[in-house]
């Protein structure tokens, strides 16, 4: 009984020691972005690894493997916070400088944190890899770098600019459009001349204003001989990035650039409250989900745009809709009846719900990746940063309808939602994109945890591209060219001079 009772402690042992210990590292502000990296963190810790999440949105309820240690402070509240004026501002803003500082610079102050700096002293137990969003602020990764492990970006949209250069990932601007500027496939020679010289510019520009800032932060808090951000950052072992080959296309892809579009879509901790179920439920003419995202609030928008969206909502009915609005109390009066609103929404729940037509929305990516993974077509109204480039995509693949917010009308309005109702075409091709995205050997959890694991297990460079160690003129075969060039340019200078000589020889004997 005795030995049974040993075999049990070993198997058990056995069962709950093959994990790794994790860190990650999220200190940016936007609810969206850590909507994403929420899942990847609990994903990995229902794999068995002890995840330990530094961030400014702890769990509302205890998660197995899944430890809060330090909750940073929040001083730019976005939650149902942005107002019409504010977007407005935000629109005329370059994004660029917007990442850069509000998302970048800034954000690299929290290193101070006597708790983080801790942390990169931590040996007992080490963590076998750091994680980190690689967005603005990739001054974390000196925390890899301190404790000597791997560090692995999460990328919660696809690829920006001036984040290709840390795995070498080719940029092939050919026909891969820049996603901070509006352009479609395929490009013609314009738009392809813009979209390189915009890159090239991007590039620069990001550099300029994150990277003396980033490294004199660094240098302050770990000691003036750590290497520059743009060193340290050329350390990441893997990148996972919120993109899918259905939905972004074709590209060219280095061993440490995995997709895994679409993980966050979870809804474990989703709840229905009763009311808003029954009324679902009770939609036997269907209904539409609206929604501007996590930030922006419907009721500040004017008055002019909220009358156009009554008068063209009620005329649906008894078809419903349902509208997340932070704040009531600020709509003007006269709401239809068939609409349903409420403060906050659990949003993937509702995507799911089998009455559901169609889904307004401005274009965000998490939230049109839900709607795309659960086969709802889309009418966008994009407001800012990538929403126009999305909402472009889904309308070139015939799941979405765009309309401008400077110019919609009730009629305009009326339109689109006759179309996305009326017309099968866009429920068809949503539901073709859904079955895409199910359609791969592993989901995106388990392909996460698989590079990750792969990481760790064989170490920081497994993955590590060639061209890393090469320079620019290099990768673009510019030195070869050059001696190719200069081997013609001998040979032609040789067989002119021979011919010359030749020439003259047989000159002078014609005459003697």
């Amino acid at each position: 009984m005795r030995i049974l009772l040993v075999i049990f402690h070993l198997l058990f042992c056995l069962s709950i020691c093959h994990g790794y210990r994790l860190l990650g590292i999220f200190p940016f502000h936007g609810k969206s972005h850590f909507v994403m990296v929420e899942q990847l963190m609990k994903g990995l810790a229902r794999k068995g690894h002890q995840v330990d999440v530094i961030s400014k949105f702890p769990l509302k309820k205890p998660y197995p493997n899944y430890t809060d240690i330090v909750i940073l402070p929040t001083d730019v509240h976005l939650v149902n916070n942005m107002t019409y004026e504010t977007m407005q501002q935000l629109i005329t803003s370059n994004p660029i400088n917007a990442v850069s500082t509000w998302g970048g610079n800034e954000l690299c102050k929290f290193l101070g944190n006597p708790e983080i700096k801790e942390l990169s002293k931590s040996k007992d137990p080490p963590y076998d890899a750091v994680f980190i969003e690689v967005f603005g602020a990739q001054c974390y990764s000196v925390i890899a770098y301190m404790l000597k492990v791997p560090l692995i970006g999460i990328s919660t949209t696809s690829l920006y600019p001036w984040l290709y250069d840390m795995i070498a990932q080719p940029e092939s601007l050919a026909f891969v459009p820049n996603n901070v500027i509006n352009l479609a496939e395929p490009m013609n020679f314009w738009q392809r001349l813009y979209n390189v010289v915009h890159t090239f510019y991007d590039k620069w520009y990001f550099n300029y204003l994150t990277t003396q800032e980033q490294d004199r932060i660094i240098r302050k808090h770990f000691g003036p001989n750590i290497p520059s951000v743009r060193e340290l950052e050329k350390k990441m072992s893997l990148v996972l990035i919120n993109s899918h080959i259905a939905l972004n296309g074709i590209q060219p892809r280095t061993a440490a650039a995995v997709d895994v579009g679409g993980i966050h879509v979870q809804d474990e901790n989703e709840t229905l409250q009763p009311e808003l179920e029954k009324w679902m439920n009770d939609s036997k003419d269907g209904f539409i989900y609206f929604t501007f995202g996590s930030m922006v609030m419907i009721e500040t928008f004017p008055h002019e745009f909220l009358r156009a969206l009554y008068a063209s909502l009620g005329k649906i009915a008894p078809m419903r809709i349902i509208m997340k609005i932070p704040k009531p109390e600020k709509l003007p009066a006269g709401l239809p009846e068939n609409i349903y609103i409420s403060p906050w929404m659990p949003q993937i729940k509702i995507l799911k719900h089998p009455n559901i037509k169609a889904f307004i929305t401005h274009g965000g990516l998490m939230g049109t990746l839900e709607a795309i993974v659960c086969g709802v077509p889309m009418i966008g109204i994009p407001l800012f940063a990538d929403q126009f480039s999305n909402i472009d995509r889904y309308v070139a693949k015939n799941i979405a309808l765009r309309l401008d917010i400077n110019t919609i009308t009730e009629k305009s309005f009326d339109a689109a939602l006759n179309a996305i109702l009326r017309d099968p075409l866009y429920r068809e091709n949503a539901r073709k994109l859904s079955q895409r995205f199910f359609d791969q050997p592993l989901n995106a959890v388990d392909t996460a945890n698989y590079w990750v694991e792969y990481v760790i297990k064989y170490g920081e460079n497994c993955l590590r591209s060639p061209a890393l160690n090469l320079t620019w003129w290099q990768l673009s075969l510019l030195d070869v060219i050059g001696f190719l060039l200069f081997c013609v340019t001998i040979v032609v200078t040789i067989a002119i001079l021979c011919n010359t000589v030749y020439d003259s020889v047989l000159s002078n004997y014609d005459t003697s």
